[in-house]
């Protein structure tokens, strides 16, 4: 069994390498872990591979916010430091004096 560990962190701002889209990593699965359905809607010359981390994002592009989910081979770190609109991203996250996203501390039941 391969031993792969994610590229990106919990509370890293990446973007989309082809899509016009960016946002805050919120959850990693180590391999693929959606639906064959949505797996399915990704025309064949794009499909990326399923052994590879995929990352939940609170995205956003210029007209909307939403939640993506992003093969590792499909992201790079954002530079742009733009500050992002995405109202969940400071609901599930500070943000450190460094510019770093970090979760906030949650209370369990």
């Amino acid at each position: 069994m391969k031993q792969r560990s994610a590229k990106f962190t919990i509370g890293e701002v990446v973007r989309h390498r082809v899509f016009p889209f960016r946002g805050v990593v919120f959850d990693v699965d180590a391999e693929f872990s959606n639906t064959e359905e949505w797996w399915n809607s990704i025309p064949a010359e794009i499909r990326p591979s399923k052994d590879q981390p995929f990352y939940h994002l609170l995205a956003e592009n210029d007209d909307t916010e939403y939640v993506a989910y992003v093969s590792e081979q499909n992201l790079e770190h954002d530079e742009s430091e733009q500050p992002l609109r995405n109202p969940q991203v400071y609901q599930i996250f500070d943000k450190a004096p460094s510019g770093e996203f970090k979760p906030k501390l949650m209370l369990a039941n």
